[in-house]
């Protein structure tokens, strides 16, 4: 009796063990799924940058802006 109890114990303890893996699994694949998605929007706001970086180029000529003093100064 004492034995089959120390089984159910343990048969317990190891259910209890493929759970918390499996919230773990879910956890990993979630932040998978989120990291995928940021990776995406960063991918598309440094070309929405780029395109405008190349239309400020186009119209004022290569230079520098300084967004805090929110100025524009030529480098050619």
């Amino acid at each position: 009796k004492e034995e089959v109890a120390e089984l159910k114990s343990l048969q317990g303890e190891g259910n209890q063990i493929q759970y918390s893996l499996g919230q773990i699994h879910v956890a990993k694949y979630n932040l998978k799924t989120q990291t995928s998605s940021l990776e995406e929007r960063l991918d598309n706001l440094r070309k929405e940058e780029k395109k405008l970086a190349d239309k400020l180029t186009e119209k004022y000529g290569e230079g520098n802006i300084d967004l805090e003093k929110e100025e524009f100064t030529k480098t050619n």
